[in-house]
């Protein structure tokens, strides 16, 4: 679960030889994992290794020499000379009794693998002359690519491309994965990412205390709301919804029927008069109620048990959505802001954050995608274009007070305090419109059941991503909530829970 920067996985390395595991034992385990995954993919074949001069060249040595023992017909391409390797890689390259070919990609040849071992996750710098001619050589071969701990060319911390990087078919990496294998464009370069057991113990992480993980339920179930059998529907909270003018009613009835599937007690749509009867004609279990000032939303929630809102989708970008939203923030309800909710404070975002820090102990979600995201954090988005989205999302949450979601593929969810979690389960037919509405429904039922904000909006995300895979290709927005109930039950049989 937990997702570890290469300066971290460097110190659970360095733990662990501490306690007692030399660094080649370590690089013997990581090399014979590779080793293992090639037999798996090519079963018959000659398979090139190419290596770099660190350790993961090294582990491409471990790996040549326990596939040569294995019968298999290896070799090895090495980027330096042999004599020039220093620490455990010169170590395993001591252990392949063959002659290395040059570093030419005509030497590549016709093979059934390519294993690249060329640069680990710790490259921080665009690759260029020689290295960058065998990259591009790997990548027009046809060969599929196994690649060890990180296709070279990608950063293992931001996920970004330095100039070139391979295009694996399956990577092996060791321990954790690294943000690389997560965030794109990275994640796209990886294939499958098989995780190996290399002898570390994961009581290292106790000590390194790591703030990301990948978005899985493992890391939520403990927060995941069950209904108890002796529930009912007003302990399970009440989300209020604001719906735009007549034009613009779709989004925020996406928005409210997926918080009512997400396990909200009562759902209620905020309408303003003029779309009052559009809205009830085309809503069934979900209350509607006119409301067309923030005088009259605030005299709504005087009601206690209206606990969580949303306000954005189809709100509109005005004043009346900015009064909205401070006014919600003024009694204290469980938030989310998306679409037009967070347009309407572009020209004056520090209102927004100081409002929200103004509460008392905000549960406040931000769910912007890539294009909204610089709109509030422009000085963030602008300071270093080279910043990975992990880290862009963390400082938007420090700066802002509240758990911020930025939408997209590799979904980053990050809480001020730093925790942050990556989802990788969105398939790309998710992309369509209205489904971010859907999303901001989700985690406002979650909100509304008494879910913290940060594991509302990861769990949230999961959820969206897994209702997606469950519509399949073809879905459209409505889709989603239709399909949440198979959701539900298959992390109730993850989580053992009677239903």
């Amino acid at each position: 679960m937990e997702v570890l920067t290469t300066t971290e996985m460097e110190r659970a390395d360095r733990l662990t030889i501490a306690a007692g595991t030399p660094g080649f034992a370590l690089m013997m385990s990581a090399g014979q994992a590779v080793a293992e995954a090639a037999m798996a993919l090519v079963e018959e074949g000659p398979i090139v290794v190419v290596a770099g001069r660190g350790n993961n060249g090294g582990d491409g040595f471990v790996a040549a020499a326990e596939l040569a023992a294995r019968g298999r017909e290896v070799s090895v391409i090495l980027l330096c000379e042999r004599d020039s390797l220093q620490g455990d890689a010169a170590i395993a390259a001591k252990g392949w009794k063959y002659p290395v070919l040059p570093f030419n990609p005509q030497a590549i040849g016709r093979p059934a693998l390519i294993i690249d071992a060329l640069f680990g996750a710790g490259l921080n710098r665009p690759v260029k002359g020689d290295p960058l001619g065998m990259i591009e050589a790997i990548n027009a071969n046809g060969a599929p690519v196994l690649a060890v701990d990180l296709p070279s060319g990608i950063n293992g911390t931001t996920g970004a491309v330095l100039g070139v990087a391979i295009n694996a078919l399956e990577t092996v990496t060791f321990f954790r994965k690294k943000p690389a294998h997560l965030l794109l464009p990275g994640r796209m370069h990886c294939g499958r990412v098989r995780v190996a057991d290399i002898g570390i113990d994961a009581q290292v992480l106790d000590e390194i205390q790591p703030l990301a993980s990948e978005n899985v339920p493992q890391i939520w179930q403990k927060s995941f709301p069950v209904p108890r059998i002796d529930g009912h529907k007003y302990a399970r909270g009440h989300a209020v919804i604001v719906s735009g003018d007549i034009a613009s009613t779709g989004a925020a009835r996406l928005a409210a029927r997926a918080a009512l599937r997400a396990g909200a007690g009562l759902v209620t749509l905020a309408s303003p008069r003029d779309a009052l009867a559009v809205n009830a004609s085309a809503l069934t279990a979900v209350m509607v109620r006119a409301v067309d000032s923030a005088v009259e939303f605030a005299e709504m929630l005087n009601d206690k048990r209206l606990n969580a809102c949303v306000i954005g989708p189809g709100a509109g970008i005005s004043v009346r959505t900015r009064d909205l939203v401070h006014t919600a923030l003024s009694a204290q309800r469980h938030l989310v802001l998306d679409a037009d909710a967070l347009t309407s404070f572009a020209q004056e975002p520090e209102r927004l954050f100081e409002s929200i820090k103004a509460s008392d102990d905000p549960q406040v979600v931000l769910t912007p995608h890539e294009g909204e995201f610089p709109r509030l954090f422009s000085d963030i988005s602008n300071k270093n274009p080279g910043r990975s989205k992990l880290e862009r999302v963390r400082d938007a949450a420090e700066r802002c007070g509240a758990v911020v979601l930025l939408k997209g593929p590799d979904t980053v969810v990050a809480s001020p305090d730093g925790r942050a979690s990556i989802a990788a389960n969105a398939p790309p037919w998710l992309a369509t419109a209205g489904a971010g509405d859907v999303l901001a429904g989700i985690i406002a039922g979650l909100l509304a059941q008494g879910v913290p904000a940060f594991e509302a909006a990861s769990i949230g995300v999961w959820m969206h991503g897994e209702a997606a895979r469950e519509a399949g290709p073809g879905l459209i927005a409505e889709d989603l909530t239709e399909v949440l109930p198979a959701v539900f039950r298959r992390l109730y049989d993850a989580f053992d829970v009677e239903y």
